[in-house]
């Protein structure tokens, strides 16, 4: 993964550093049920993740990873509880409240890529910035950056169909880091990939979590990926077991 990794542009890495810092994530009896209450997808989770934590949530399909990823993203809202997130409760926040919080707090990395197949590594990455205040040369020039640094900056234009597994990731990790969040979170990231392509996927995770102090919450079936963390929660039935 490294072998076009050019070295760093240290006046971004500090400019990276300085607006990250991580956040703090505080939930207390979170619930999200759905079909009237019949599956309880979240059901009663309290948790406390410091800022800068590598966190891992695993467990069996349907246990409700992927439902908490949601509401910790402001995608879906708890139906009870309380969450704090970066000192913000979400539950008082309102859409273009939770719009706001969704691209300046969060980046999200999913295990199918989701890029749009129409547009090159480069606009992809800049998708994220296009609600932002930048202009077209900056979105621009910090996607160029990104692509650099994820050891893309030779596939620019190439759209994901010509890349391959590892690399559509690599796009998808760059995209995800294009507003600076504070929060990342990774739903099964490496769940599509080979075992090597998924070790350097997550090789780069942790080390762009270790430069820029980002929390970073990552929901995962493999224990090999879990052994990475600072904390790994086990999760059934929508709720954290031992």
């Amino acid at each position: 993964m490294n072998d076009h990794m050019p070295a760093r542009d240290a006046a971004t890495d500090t400019r990276d550093i300085e607006h990250n810092r991580g956040v703090a994530v505080t939930a207390r009896d979170l619930k999200r049920h759905y079909e009237d209450g019949r599956i309880r997808a979240v059901d009663g989770v309290t948790l406390d993740i410091r800022p800068g934590n590598f966190v891992a949530i695993c467990g069996p399909s349907g246990c409700g990873k992927s439902t908490l990823l949601n509401l910790l993203a402001g995608i879906d809202r708890a139906e009870s509880g309380s969450l704090r997130v970066a000192d913000r409760e979400l539950a008082e926040l309102d859409e273009t409240e939770l719009d706001e919080y969704r691209r300046s707090t969060v980046g999200l990395i999913f295990q199918l890529h989701n890029l749009l197949p129409e547009l090159s590594a480069l606009e992809n990455v800049q998708t994220p910035m296009l609600m932002t205040a930048l202009s077209g040369r900056e979105r621009v020039t910090r996607a160029t950056e990104l692509l650099e640094r994820v050891g893309l900056g030779h596939r620019l234009h190439a759209t994901p169909n010509r890349l391959s597994g590892g690399e559509r990731q690599r796009v998808a990790i760059a995209r995800a880091l294009a507003n600076r969040p504070r929060l990342l979170m990774a739903d099964e990231p490496t769940g599509s990939l080979d075992s090597q392509t998924g070790a350097q996927a997550l090789d780069l995770l942790e080390a762009l979590r270790r430069d820029q102090g980002v929390t970073l919450i990552m929901v995962t079936h493999d224990p090999n990926v879990a052994a990475r963390a600072d904390r790994v929660l086990n999760m059934l039935d929508g709720r954290f077991v031992d």
